[in-house]
């Protein structure tokens, strides 16, 4: 057992510099009285209400287009919202982000949809015109939601998939007043003027109709 020892002033003046010193090595979050953690907390807070604060849609992720890429708007009131557009990306999900992120691209879409799983990311805001349709008269008046995956490859329209942008355009027709409809949710193809061909002849588009107008 070690014995306690008498305190001199010799052991006060060496344990007040050990006292300094040991607090110049602690973090200034700590000496500030902020845990380091806490810290980290609240940075992560604040990320996720800038997130809540950027999507339309609850569940989506932001995913930010290039501002060079879409126009800035105040839709409803600056145009009336009458359409869902329907692409499908031949491109990957990932790869679609990325050419939406870049300014040197000129295209955008509201949402992208992930096949494997129905996850949406959010590119540019209901309010502001994205460059999907082709169509300037069109752009001003719809939301344009791409689904990864290729036209003559069906197995990415995968039940996540479809389920989850049924949910999405849904949630637009019934925010916006859009009839739930094959005259008012619409293909790429069907915009005049258009030389696309998505979401072509594979999407199922009486299976789509159904699950937007189930939820």
């Amino acid at each position: 057992m070690e014995r306690t020892r008498p305190f001199t002033s010799r052991h006060v003046s060496r344990r007040r510099l050990l006292q300094g010193a040991a607090l110049a090595a602690v973090p200034a979050t700590l000496a500030s009285g902020t845990p380091a953690g806490a810290q980290g907390q609240a940075q992560a807070q604040a990320e996720a209400q800038t997130q809540a604060e950027a999507v339309d849609y609850p569940s989506a992720e932001w995913v930010s287009a290039s501002t060079s890429n879409y126009t800035a708007s105040s839709r409803p009131s600056a145009y009336p919202l009458d359409y869902v557009v329907i692409h499908v990306t031949q491109e990957t999900y990932t790869d679609t982000l990325a050419i939406f992120g870049s300014s040197a691209k000129k295209v955008s879409a509201h949402y992208v949809v992930r096949s494997a799983d129905g996850h949406i990311a959010q590119c540019v805001r209901e309010r502001d015109i994205a460059w999907h349709a082709g169509n300037w008269d069109y752009n001003t008046r719809s939301i344009g939601i791409e689904h990864e995956g290729w036209v003559d490859q069906p197995a990415y329209f995968t039940d996540a998939l479809y389920e989850e942008s049924a949910k999405l355009t849904a949630t637009i027709c019934e925010k916006y007043g859009i009839p739930r409809d094959r005259a008012h949710i619409i293909g790429h193809y069907e915009v005049p003027g258009s030389d696309h061909t998505d979401p072509g002849p594979l999407w199922d588009w009486t299976r789509y109709l159904r699950l937007v107008n189930l939820l």
